[in-house]
């Protein structure tokens, strides 16, 4: 009986350690999406949150330097410091005046600090004024 009843604590103290470290996973990876506006009425632990920010990269505002690359992004009349200290390279889509999508928490500072980045250029995949559109092939080829 006491070969079970160890057993039975041992799978009981596993299975408690791997719900709890599925509660805490899932709490760290939920991201809140906000738009740059909102940033200022976040209070608390709102503020806090791992957040996603979309906007317009500001032209003239990417500043490279070792492991880490500062820009300002813009949206609805308002602006945003970003520091980006991600592992990852940044797309070569991300240039001046590029849509942008931003993952990561505001900073003590004031300045939101990206762990990723998206960037997009819709006017690279647009056809060129009076150009027709290319069909779509079904097998992926061009």
């Amino acid at each position: 009986m006491k070969k079970r009843a160890k057993f039975g604590i041992g799978i009981g103290i596993i299975l408690v350690s791997m719900a709890s470290l599925a509660w805490l996973g899932y709490g760290e990876s939920k991201t809140y999406y906000h738009t740059i506006a909102e940033l200022e009425t976040l209070r608390g632990t709102s503020a806090a949150h791992r957040m996603r920010v979309g906007g317009t990269v500001q032209a003239g505002s990417i500043h490279r330097a070792s492991g880490k690359t500062d820009f300002v992004l813009l949206g609805e009349g308002k602006s945003l410091s970003v520091s980006y200290t991600g592992n990852d390279p940044l797309p070569d889509s991300f240039i001046d005046n590029s849509q942008a999508l931003i993952e990561g928490r505001m900073g003590s500072d004031g300045r939101f600090v990206a762990e990723h980045v998206q960037a997009k250029c819709a006017s690279k995949y647009e056809a060129a004024p009076g150009e027709a559109p290319r069909p779509s092939n079904s097998t992926g080829r061009s």
